[in-house]
């Protein structure tokens, strides 16, 4: 069986309105929250200003969880990509995921992409599954007393999920093939 063992992950779930935020750690076996929420950035604030804000605030997390003493534990983070029809939309957002991006990258940190039907797919088993769905699951799968707020963390928790879920499917597909 795989062993994630030591992995931290960093979820965003980015939104030029709200980024929300996740983070996990895999220690022998078990998957738990180390914190979670969401930024709010000024709806009046010009775009720049937005983004350099959320840049900040995505900055200064990676920072602290790279600085957190955790021994021999690898940090991956994982972003939720985007589906929209409206251009306009999805240009906004991938502004916002850029941000997310481009402090992981001054990191060093990897980096791993998720559609959202695979997030809710992993998390939920229905990639269909709607926000209410994913905040029971993430609450299940981490033992929480309460479902996380706002869903933006809920959902930012998911994408952080789904990758130690996606690392763990991959990790026992190499193992079968090579017996």
């Amino acid at each position: 069986m795989p062993d994630n063992s030591g992995l931290i992950v960093l979820g965003f779930d980015p939104g030029i309105s709200i980024t929300g935020y996740g983070l996990i750690q895999v220690e022998d076996g078990v998957t738990r929250c180390l914190d979670y929420g969401a930024w709010k950035l000024p709806a009046r604030a010009p775009l720049s200003e937005r983004l350099r804000r959320l840049y900040d605030y995505i900055d200064t997390l990676i920072k602290a969880t790279c600085e957190r003493p955790m021994p021999e534990s690898a940090i991956e983070v994982a972003i939720e990509d985007f589906y929209i029809g409206r251009v306009r939309a999805a240009v906004t957002i991938g502004q916002a995921r850029a941000m997310a991006l481009l402090a992981a990258a001054q990191a060093g940190l990897p980096v791993y992409m998720y559609k959202p039907l695979e997030v809710k797919q992993f998390v939920t088993t229905y990639g269909r599954g709607d926000k209410f769905q994913v905040q029971q699951m993430v609450k299940a799968l981490l033992n929480l007393d309460e479902a996380p707020e706002p869903a933006d963390a809920s959902d930012a928790l998911a994408v952080a999920l789904c990758h130690c879920l996606r690392r763990d499917s991959a990790a026992l597909l190499k193992e079968q093939r090579s017996q």
